[in-house]
C-alpha cells in the first residue's frame, strides 16, 4: 500500500501545480469559489475504461469508499455510486491518446440522484477494490490529500506513460494523456476525487472522443 500514498497531492509537489494566494486575493479568483465547496473523496471504478473502445458520451460507475459530507448537499453513505460520461478534452491537451471523464451524479441506495461536480485529483491504477462490490476498504487507505487551495493539477507519470490533467475550472473531472499507449485504467482503480453537489446543472454534450 506504500505506492498509494505517492499519488496524494502532497508528495506531488513537483507534479501539481497548486495556486497560493492571500485569503483577499483567493476569494477573488474565479476558480476559488468551486473549489471552496468541494470535499476529498475517494471511489473506485466499477469496470475498465480503454481509451481506444469508448466514446463520447458512454457511462462509466465507480464506488464511493467512504462516506462524505457535501456542503451545502446532503451526505453520500461508503457504496453510493458516481456516474459519469466519457467527454473530450476542452484543455487541448498534446497526446496520441486522450481520455477526458466528467463525473455528472451521484446515485444513493434509495434511488435518489444527487447532481454532482468531481475533480479527479490522484489515481492508483491497481484494481484494489474488492471484486464482487467494487468498494475499497477504507480501513486501508488514508483518504484522498485536497484541499481548497488547489486549482489545477498537472501530474506527470500519473500511471505509466500517462498523464493526469484536471482544472478546479473545467467541467471534466479529468483529462488522461499518453504520447505512447493507449490508456487503460483497470476496474477497481482508485481515484481520488474533490467533490461537491452541482447546483446548478447543465445540460451536458456529447460529440468525438477526444482519442488523438
Amino acid at each position: 500500500m506504500k505506492r498509494c500514498r505517492t499519488l496524494s497531492i502532497a508528495a506531488l509537489s513537483l507534479s501539481v501545480l497548486v495556486l497560493a494566494h492571500s485569503p483577499r486575493t483567493f476569494a477573488q479568483s474565479p476558480d476559488a469559489a468551486p473549489a471552496m465547496r468541494m470535499v476529498p473523496a475517494r471511489a473506485a471504478l466499477n469496470g475498465a475504461i480503454i481509451a481506444s473502445k469508448v466514446k463520447a458520451g458512454d457511462e462509466f460507475r465507480a464506488t464511493l469508499a467512504d462516506k462524505v459530507q457535501l456542503p451545502n448537499g446532503p451526505k453520500l453513505p461508503a457504496g453510493t455510486i458516481l456516474i459519469g460520461q466519457v467527454s473530450t478534452d476542452d484543455m487541448n491537451q498534446s497526446g496520441t491518446s486522450k481520455l477526458a471523464l466528467r463525473f455528472t451524479s451521484a446515485k444513493l441506495k434509495d434511488g435518489q440522484t444527487v447532481p454532482i461536480k468531481a475533480t479527479i485529483v490522484g489515481i492508483l491504477d491497481t484494481g484494489l477494490a474488492n471484486e464482487d462490490t467494487y468498494r475499497l476498504t477504507p480501513s486501508d487507505q488514508v483518504p484522498a490529500t485536497w484541499n481548497d487551495g488547489t486549482l489545477v493539477i498537472d501530474q506527470v507519470d500519473a500511471m505509466s506513460g500517462v498523464d493526469l490533467h484536471s482544472k478546479i475550472a473545467s467541467q471534466n473531472s479529468g483529462v488522461f494523456v499518453s504520447t505512447k499507449d493507449n490508456i487503460k485504467l483497470v476496474k477497481g482503480g482508485e481515484l481520488e476525487l474533490a467533490i461537491a453537489q452541482q447546483q446548478h446543472p447543465t445540460q451536458q454534450t456529447t460529440g468525438v472522443n477526444g482519442n488523438q
